[in-house]
């Protein structure tokens, strides 16, 4: 029985799903980066 097949596989399939993982947390961090800097805005503007 051959193994690589198999395991390039599963190796393909790891990668391909932490790509859209990883996508999605950087979008999270995005947004979370905006709204803290619109927040720190609005408090230099209150000053």
């Amino acid at each position: 029985m051959r193994k690589s097949p198999f395991i390039a596989l599963l190796f393909a399939t790891f990668t391909l799903s932490a790509c859209e993982t990883v996508q999605g947390a950087g979008q999270d961090i995005s947004n979370a980066g905006d709204a803290i800097a619109e927040e720190s805005q609005d408090v230099q503007n209150d000053m």
